[in-house]
């Protein structure tokens, strides 16, 4: 895309998000043709759309088609991983595979699954009638995320490279981390400087503007993760940038909570919904405690750190 077609396409997805979510933000995103425009500058559709959900709360099933294009499938229904980590949600056992993980949104027909076997990765189509599934509630039910469970037999299969579907998935996310991190940062800045105590607002307080000056660098530090992953785009600079992303999300929710005070804990005041929003994403293919473990396990075992990232 060029700079024009690139901010055109910016505002039709602002649109869209302002309006819409789960089913219909799925259609309007198949009319104005989102997953062409990820096949042709995949860091433009990937990163626009993520941050413009996470600022706004808005879900639909776009990770899907990120990670099925990104490991060579036709984009459809995904089957994910469990919340905590980032292995294949299947695995397969002599002829048989079984499958533990989460879909967005209600179940289709079929969903595609990948499943780890001992010489690599493969994915395969499940008919729903072989899946058991569960509408989990938890942290944020506006997700829409239904447990998937199933053990059955193995069925026609295609190689894929899961590592790149976990790149892809881990960039988009920490695009939608800092998302709904700037948007918490901005419910906390318009509080600080509407609410009046002692004759001022309270953004003339030293302590509150260091938690927004705090709130800030961290969102700018996420910002600047998530969009250097792209270039190059390698399961560690991905890694990093999630991890980063999802911590920067809760300081930000942190400082943002005690700027508000009493307010933000309401159900009045949208903070909360950004907050049950981050904390659940930043479990997505691999949380900020599971990453950073990783990467110190890693690097204890090859006594080497991993190079910065690029920012």
């Amino acid at each position: 895309m060029d700079a024009e077609d690139r901010d055109l396409f910016a505002a039709a997805l602002r649109r869209m998000t302002e309006t819409t979510t789960g089913d219909a933000l799925d259609s309007a995103l198949s009319d104005i043709g989102w997953v062409d425009a990820l096949a042709d500058d995949a860091q433009t559709a990937v990163s626009t759309l993520f941050e413009l959900q996470g600022e706004r709360v808005v879900t639909s099933t776009a990770l899907d088609a990120v990670v099925a294009t990104a490991i060579g499938l036709t984009p459809g229904r995904l089957v994910l991983p469990a919340l905590g980590g980032h292995a294949a949600p299947g695995s397969v056992v002599r002829d048989r595979v079984s499958v533990r993980g989460l879909c967005r949104g209600a179940a289709p027909d079929h969903l595609q699954v990948v499943a780890a076997t001992p010489d690599g990765h493969v994915a395969l189509t499940m008919a729903r009638e072989d899946l058991r599934l569960r509408a989990v509630e938890g942290m944020d039910p506006a997700l829409q995320l239904v447990e998937v469970d199933a053990d059955i037999a193995l069925a026609d299969t295609q190689v894929v490279d899961w590592t790149a579907g976990v790149v892809a998935a881990q960039q988009a996310l920490a695009h939608e981390l800092v998302g709904t991190a700037r948007a918490m940062l901005r419910l906390a800045r318009a509080h600080a400087l509407e609410r009046v105590q002692f004759g001022r607002p309270i953004a003339s307080f030293q302590a509150i503007r260091h938690r927004l000056a705090e709130a800030l660098v961290a969102a700018e530090a996420a910002q600047a993760a998530a969009d250097a992953t792209w270039t190059p785009s390698t399961p560690t600079n991905a890694l990093l940038a999630k991890a980063v992303a999802g911590r920067s999300a809760r300081i930000v929710a942190r400082h943002a909570q005690q700027v508000l005070a009493g307010m933000g804990f309401t159900t009045e005041h949208p903070l909360h919904r950004h907050v049950r929003r981050a904390l659940v994403l930043d479990g997505f293919f691999g949380s900020t405690r599971a990453l950073t473990h990783e990467v110190g396990a890693e690097a204890l075992r090859s006594g080497r750190l991993p190079r910065p990232v690029p920012l």
